[in-house]
């Protein structure tokens, strides 16, 4: 779909002349006259704002501070178009929220080129703004037991802040008794949920594992308690 570009200027002519050029590119472009026509609009359906800046009632200024105060609009793009062209005006217009700064007399080349640059460079931030949430709705939130601290995404367990090195079953172990507390489970329910019950596994496997696990664990070590001829849980009071 073709980026869709909203030019606010109080000179028809020139709003004019930048629709025609712009859709010669290939964008769809609607025009206002005014801040305050363009502020009735559909702003978030619009790709890139030209905005000029001397405009009666409501300056350009004007615009970019209340775009950028709406969520729909805080990262379209904003390039102003613009007759002042001293340093202060330029800056101003930069820290405002405008992405870019053109002056007037233009020259159409340098215009179309800048809304390229911007479009290109809103669609990376907004494909790499996809990946991040794809990744932020994928991380799994840690497991916390008082000073034990299971990071599911990385991998690692921390004792009182303090990294320990856990083999991959009795990381398993940790993360299995700490996510299913307060219960005792058989042996052969553990095999099946930390080994997998395709595998071969004896008893002493899992009573060693359980062993070294209580000796990397400090005090959490008596949290793993034992039921003679039942198994093993963990106990938030033991």
């Amino acid at each position: 779909m073709n980026a869709k570009i909203l030019v606010i200027d109080d000179e028809e002519a020139l709003c004019e002349i930048l629709k025609f050029n712009l859709e010669k590119e290939g964008y769809e472009v609607d025009t206002a006259y005014s801040a305050e026509e363009a502020l009735d609009m559909d702003l978030k359906s619009y790709s890139l704002f030209i905005v000029d800046i001397m405009m009666e009632h409501l300056s350009g200024f004007d615009f970019a501070k209340r775009v950028r105060n709406v969520t729909d609009t805080e990262n379209t793009p904003i390039l102003f178009c613009s007759a002042m062209t001293d340093e202060d005006c330029v800056v101003m217009g930069l820290n405002i929220g405008g992405d870019d700064y053109v002056t007037k007399p233009f020259v159409i080349g340098e215009v179309l080129a800048r809304v390229r640059a911007l479009l290109r460079r809103a669609a990376k931030q907004q494909a790499a703004a996809v990946v991040e949430a794809d990744v932020q709705e994928n991380l799994e939130a840690d497991v916390v037991y008082k000073g034990l601290r299971i990071d599911r995404n990385d991998k690692t367990v921390r004792l009182d802040g303090r990294e320990i090195q856990l083999t991959r079953k009795e990381y398993d172990l940790l993360l299995y008794f700490l996510t299913h507390r307060n219960r005792i489970y058989s042996r052969a329910e553990i095999i099946e949920k930390v080994w997998g019950g395709d595998v071969v596994v004896s008893d002493r496997t899992i009573d060693t594992n359980i062993t070294r696990l209580r000796g990397k664990i400090g005090d959490y070590s008596n949290n793993i308690v034992t039921r003679q001829g039942f198994g093993y849980g963990f106990k938030e009071a033991y």
